[in-house]
């Protein structure tokens, strides 16, 4: 029984949150029980509800149920932001008369706080704060939101209004990041809410809690610890965007076991249908009942544009429905109009002048990135297997410089694909000289090689890419489809 069909039984039943074993740790009248931290001030009781609004400063829970000190538990938070705010929920965590806490865990509250001196936040409401975090913005400000929380030996789970965005299963020992000025392991502590600087307002209207036996053994075995684990978690940690753009439900792949493969390793998902001719999304309605599919699941939305008649074949009302949109240079017609696949030889046929070939790729991929609504260019440098050992060779200097240009100048991210192992670390670096903005992409074509971002992992690495090269639907700039309404009918 799922955690909503089993309150909804006890509520049918006329039982109450009391019945059920919850206890209200606000009284919705005072600050009775809880304690602030350093700017006292900045914690009132308004309208019956615990505001947050002033200098930095935390409020936690001191009062006498379970003697402030819990371990396994279900916690349900009612929360509100305002614009601009940044706020948390903290557990695992003890008093601390100054500073952000040193110990536990935050549940993140950021719907649209951007940051302070330089620093971009990047991990949105939801997030199991530097552990597992999201990205995506789930819930809207001056709307409230429920948060809930439920510890369990290692395992920690965090539903944003029901819907699952983070299972986390600790391991031991716990991954805690390289300079992290913060405990973070499960052990046992008490709740604490955040004020986190003045402007950053934000409502509590309840803080309940349902205290779980200590011996509750952890539901699934720790994961397999790898360098790869702990490069996400850190990746994270420091702010770059965690998430894999390119995922692709098919193959044997379903949502519902992507969705828990995105949890499982902690990269967020935008899970993509291709879009075109020869494809079955061909047209709005496709679209509107592939987006309606998706909505309520915690991943983003995304459009594959395919060939280039797409432009033609969706309105840039359904095309807007789409978080983000992201096309390749791997299907386009040459000087003769012969319409090509560049990854099925037969379609490609014969290549006398690898020279000229190239010429074309290159001036088909900037017209692409010129005039097309997208936000990243996929499979980005692709050429045929019949030249692909010249790859180095092909992308000399003057061919790579187009391509960055046009993709810098048009705001389209570059995709680390791997898949491929593209683009090569000469045109990565050529790419962040020209200031493109990057993104992870898979592109599987089933579960077996939907992977953990990899080669994205490596170019981070060996190109020095820091998380401000990093692309974020609409965070740098508006969606491409916003930019370029006129490229779609209407």
């Amino acid at each position: 029984m799922t955690r909503r069909s089993f309150v909804g039984t006890m509520t049918a039943l006329g039982l109450t949150a009391a019945d059920q074993g919850w206890t209200e740790l606000f009284d919705g009248h005072s600050l009775e029980g809880w304690r602030p931290s350093e700017h006292k001030d900045s914690w009132k009781v308004v309208e019956g509800q615990l505001a947050a609004d002033g200098p930095r400063s935390h409020l936690f829970y001191a009062g006498g149920f379970h003697g402030a000190d819990f371990k396994n538990f279900e916690l349900e938070v009612d929360a509100l932001a305002q614009p601009g705010c940044n706020s948390g929920v903290f557990f695992h965590t003890a008093y601390q008369e100054s500073g952000f806490p040193r110990r536990g865990f935050e549940i993140q509250i950021d719907n649209t706080y951007t940051g302070e001196r330089g620093y971009l936040e990047r991990k949105k409401t939801g997030s199991l704060y530097a552990v597992r975090n999201v990205y995506k913005e789930f819930v809207r400000d001056n709307e409230w939101f429920k948060i809930h929380a439920l510890v369990r030996g290692k395992n920690v789970q965090v539903r944003l209004n029901d819907m699952l965005l983070v299972d986390y299963t600790e391991p031991t020992p716990p991954v805690i990041p390289p300079g992290s000025e913060r405990e973070r392991y499960l052990s046992h502590g008490t709740f604490a809410l955040q004020c986190h600087n003045d402007g950053s307002r934000a409502r509590f209207r309840s803080v309940r809690v349902r205290p779980l036996p200590d011996d509750l053994a952890t539901p699934e075995p720790a994961p397999v610890v790898d360098d790869i684990f702990r490069k996400v978690i850190e990746l994270g940690a420091h702010n770059y965007p965690m998430v894999d753009y390119h995922v692709h439900p098919k193959g044997g792949l379903t949502v519902e076991q992507a969705l828990e493969k995105s949890r499982r390793d902690g990269i967020e998902y935008g899970l993509a249908i291709n879009c075109g001719a020869s494809f079955p999304t061909k047209n709005d309605d496709a679209v509107r009942a592939y987006v309606d599919s998706l909505q309520g699941q915690p991943c983003f939305i995304a459009m594959q544009a395919e060939g280039r008649e797409w432009t033609g074949m969706f309105s840039r009302r359904a095309a807007a429905l789409f978080d983000y949109i992201f096309t390749d240079s791997m299907t386009w017609s040459d000087d003769n109009g012969k319409r090509m696949r560049t990854w099925i030889p037969q379609e490609v046929g014969t290549i006398t002048d690898p020279q000229e070939f190239m010429d074309m790729l290159v001036d088909r991929t900037v017209g692409i990135l010129e005039h097309e609504p997208v936000d990243i260019y996929a499979n980005p440098t692709y050429i045929p297997n019949q030249i692909g050992k010249e790859y180095d060779r092909l992308w000399t200097e003057a061919r790579i410089e187009k391509v960055v240009t046009a993709a810098a100048k048009n705001h389209v991210a570059i995709e680390l694909n791997n898949a491929r192992d593209l683009p090569s670390p000469a045109i990565v670096k050529a790419a962040k000289a020209a200031g493109c903005k990057f993104s992870f992409g898979s592109n599987n074509s089933g579960p077996q090689n939907l992977r953990r971002c990899e080669y994205g992992i490596r170019m981070i690495e060996e190109c020095k890419l820091g998380w401000q090269d990093f692309f974020v639907p609409g965070a740098w700039w508006p969606k491409a489809i916003e930019r370029k309404p006129d490229a779609l009918k209407a």
